[in-house]
């Protein structure tokens, strides 16, 4: 087994966002009604390739109350009508938001929208009633840009951990 090492990332104002506005024609949509296979799709579509495995042994149940929180918050990038990736924000105590998952699918990765998404996501956490924090983390095992994508969006690295 190799290490992993683990990437926490924060932005405490809005006005850090350094947003790339060029959509690549994606439409990012929210989904207003929460459907946990779809949730479980979209996280075996983008993160097979980077390993996620956390989720991978959920039960429906484990997976219906996750999906049906009322403070996360899925949204879906399409390119041409197709599920291109997707982001669910977590609204979580004292005003903090986390990215939970973000990512693309493998065929849509490396045409420029990956920038593009992630101001979105960044955008609607900030958009939440009393943001005060945007966090999320990042790994090792994720796609090479990814921590260069957070970092060129405004976030801020405050912790770095390596595990086995």
């Amino acid at each position: 087994m190799s290490d992993v090492t683990i990437f926490h990332l924060e932005m405490t104002h809005a006005s850090q966002l350094n947003a790339k506005s060029d959509a690549k024609g994606l439409i990012v949509t929210k989904a207003k009604l929460p459907q946990f296979e779809f949730n479980r799709f979209l996280y075996q579509f983008v993160g097979e390739a980077w390993e996620w495995t956390d989720k991978l042994g959920w039960s429906e149940q484990q997976w219906k109350s996750y999906s049906e929180d009322p403070h996360l918050h899925l949204y879906v990038a399409y390119f041409e009508g197709s599920p291109a990736g997707y982001f669910e924000l977590q609204q979580q105590s004292d005003g903090q938001v986390e990215i939970m998952y973000f990512g693309l699918g493998v065929r849509f990765i490396g045409k420029g929208m990956g920038g593009y998404l992630l101001s979105e996501a960044i955008k609607q956490a900030w958009a939440l009633p009393n943001t005060k924090r945007v966090w999320v983390h990042t790994c090792s095992l994720d796609h090479a840009s990814a921590l260069k994508n957070y970092q060129a969006r405004g976030f801020s690295l405050f912790k770095t951990e390596t595990e086995q």
